[in-house]
């Protein structure tokens, strides 16, 4: 049976284990050269409409380790722009290549191109969901403790893609989560409504930064203008201007807090920069791990033991 990695309502438990462990090795085979040419002859088209460095690069870097090519298409580099459906899109390149990633807006796109092709297809990012990033959030957080289970996260922000994408992360991992946003701004109701049916694991939204960072073992955030937002700027910044990781937050959090930041940052807004240069190490550890997990995520569809039906 054909597996996809659409969104992290998609994944059990024992899904992410299985892709943070062989992360893991993927980073060891790595970092002491050990060949891991897994995908010999493979071709990996990644389709993005939205703009890109770390997506791409890891993405196309990490195809190009594992022994196989990749193909990028922009949002104006295919027949998309000009109007074909993503129905005739994925039958069409199910019958070039053996996988697909795009990073687009619509979640629907990435259902809708998953139903349709014949091959794995991977989410990069869109608007309701951030998958590859949110396991390489899970997986720097593990490196850091050694376990998932119990920990404290806490998300301080707009409540986005990558908002919905740690709920979900987290509470699967038997994370605590709690989640400060504006009203208005808050994570989508599909996600909502899963946190409210978890037992092993608490959730809780709130409008108080303080109260939400309060003994965390780990800080998220995001940009409070994210791609296609730009329109909203002004009053995205007016809303969201008390929803900053800053000295005054981290000082209520657990003494060993980490900070975790999925780029790019908008230092004086979402974080200050006092703060993210002294957690610059587990940022950019946790930017190196996307190139990791993806690795994990590639071999295990097109390759390795899929996830579990």
């Amino acid at each position: 049976m054909k597996k996809d990695l659409l969104k992290m309502l998609d994944l059990s438990r024992s899904d992410i284990e299985k892709i943070l462990d062989m992360a893991d090795q993927m980073k060891f085979n790595q970092r002491h050269n050990l060949p891991h040419r897994y995908l010999d002859g493979k071709t990996v088209v990644m389709i993005f409409k939205k703009n890109s460095t770390r997506t791409r690069v890891s993405f196309e870097t990490g195809i190009y380790q594992l022994g196989g090519h990749g193909i990028y298409l922009s949002g104006k580099e295919s027949q998309i722009v000009r109007g074909e459906s993503m129905e005739d899109t994925a039958r069409t390149l199910a019958r070039y290549c053996d996988a697909v990633v795009i990073r687009t807006y619509d979640q629907q796109e990435v259902e809708t191109l998953a139903s349709f092709a014949k091959i794995p297809v991977i989410n990069g990012m869109t608007d309701f969901s951030h998958p590859c990033q949110v396991l390489a959030d899970l997986m720097t957080v593990r490196e850091h403790y050694a376990l998932l289970e119990g920990l404290n996260a806490c998300y301080i922000g707009d409540g986005d893609n990558m908002c919905n994408s740690l709920i979900v992360g987290c509470l699967k991992c038997g994370m605590n989560v709690r989640v400060a946003c504006p009203e208005g701004y808050e994570p989508a109701q599909e996600v909502l409504d899963f946190a409210a049916g978890v037992k092993d694991a608490s959730f809780s939204l709130t409008r108080n930064p303080l109260e939400a960072a309060r003994d965390a073992d780990v800080v998220f955030t995001d940009v409070w203008v994210s791609q296609g937002k730009e329109d909203e700027a002004e009053q995205r910044r007016l809303a969201l201007a008390g929803y900053q990781v800053n000295e005054a937050l981290m000082a209520v959090t657990h003494p060993d807090c980490m900070v975790q930041h999925c780029l790019p940052a908008h230092r004086g807004e979402e974080i200050v920069s006092e703060v993210f240069e002294h957690h610059a190490d587990q940022i950019f550890e946790e930017t190196e791990n996307r190139l990791h997990v993806q690795k994990a995520v590639l071999f295990l569809l097109m390759g390795g033991d899929p996830f579990e039906d």
